[in-house]
């Protein structure tokens, strides 16, 4: 069986206080799988994780995109991160194999239609792109699609390819927005503060101040090595929040239940239960039953040593447990193999060491 090549995307929606809105958009994403939904009301937005092969994500990111476009309108969005959209931010992500040119390539087609279907003007950015989103969003750039003015209601569509990330914010204590934004400009890669780091500082309802981070090259930056910064400056913190999913090797306790290998392994097991359920029969039946309660588990995945090998191994055993059902693809392959490889890449050396027989079996099963 060939493994086919995939892609997560995250877009970025200018909604997050209407919970019929939100819904909808996800639903209209039903192409794709499903990985999340994260609404964060007082920036007024949502990060919705879908993925899957090429031609399922496009179609999956035309379905939201479409919607957001007919039930955001800007005119009357009020919140405190800055967008130039209704569907503000749409990255494409490669998993496993698959290339940033790809991602690339994806995100050209992808905007394409956004402006020949919807008519809504596009920003490229990213990978291979001569501008940023901060370019973008400070108004240095005109739409590469469209334009140049922004769709009355819906503004624009910024769609570009990037590697993961993660989205995080901590909460500040003792200090003022003047300090905060301070505080941001230091720790920014720009700034020559930590690599991989871009920072804003907002001020949300009932006089909280809050650090917003985006952590672009996690192989450098973690949370973990942010929040040990912060703390070597003396700052006082309090919350702590993953924004959409985190992946497993950059996993801290903030991300508990909200692992990205976890949500894609949930997702092949939900849509193995369904393959299993269609095919009727007994045996069937009851492995669907069983699928679809180990996708509950695998969503809830705990970001700690034992949960992230135990899932690891999960999600390497459902692929044999697919094939002998024979409802196994090249695209459910992917995204359970995927999901082996980051939570196993997460394990650290003395985790190996404690479990040194379950980490060879696991090897040799994903090699």
């Amino acid at each position: 069986m060939e493994t086919q090549a995939l892609f997560e995307s995250v877009p970025n929606f200018s909604e997050g206080r209407r919970h019929d809105v939100m819904e909808a958009i996800a639903a209209a994403a039903g192409t794709a799988y499903l990985l999340d939904t994260d609404p964060d009301p007082d920036h007024n937005r949502a990060v919705v994780s879908i993925a899957g092969r090429r031609d399922r994500l496009v179609e999956g990111l035309m379905g939201a995109i479409g919607e957001a476009v007919r039930r955001i309108d800007l005119r009357e969005h009020r919140g405190v991160h800055p967008r130039v959209g209704a569907a503000d931010v749409v990255p494409i992500i490669p998993f496993g194999g698959a290339t940033l040119d790809e991602c690339r390539d994806i995100a050209r087609e992808t905007g394409r239609r956004v402006w020949s279907e919807l008519h809504v003007p596009v920003y490229y950015y990213g990978h291979g792109e001569r501008r940023t989103l901060a370019d973008i969003r400070a108004g240095r750039a005109s739409p590469d699609l469209g334009g140049p003015d922004l769709h009355l209601t819906a503004g624009a569509v910024c769609v570009g390819a990037r590697r993961t990330l993660v989205a995080f914010n901590v909460t500040l204590f003792d200090i003022d927005l003047v300090g905060a934004r301070a505080l941001a400009r230091s720790i920014r890669e720009s700034s020559a503060g930590l690599r991989g780091v871009q920072a804003l500082a907002f001020e949300l309802p009932g006089s909280r101040v809050q650090l917003s981070m985006n952590l672009f090259r996690i192989d450098e930056t973690t949370p973990s090595d942010v929040i040990a910064e912060l703390e070597r400056r003396g700052v006082a913190m309090g919350a702590q929040q993953v924004v959409g999913l985190c992946p497993a090797i950059a996993a801290t306790p903030a991300a508990d239940g909200r692992l990205l290998e976890g949500r894609l392994a949930s997702a092949a097991a939900d849509a193995g239960g369904d393959r299993c359920e269609s095919r009727g029969g007994d045996e069937h039946t009851a492995l669907a039953d069983r699928l679809r309660r180990e996708a509950a588990g695998l969503a809830r995945l705990a970001a700690d040593q034992d949960a992230m090998l135990g899932g690891a191994e999960r999600a390497a055993a459902l692929i044999h447990v697919l094939d002998a059902a024979q409802v196994l693809d090249g695209e459910l392959s992917a995204m359970l193999e995927a999901a082996a490889r980051g939570l196993r890449a997460a394990v650290t050396p003395a985790t190996e060491g404690v479990y040194r027989a379950r980490i060879d079996a696991l090897d040799a099963r994903l090699a």
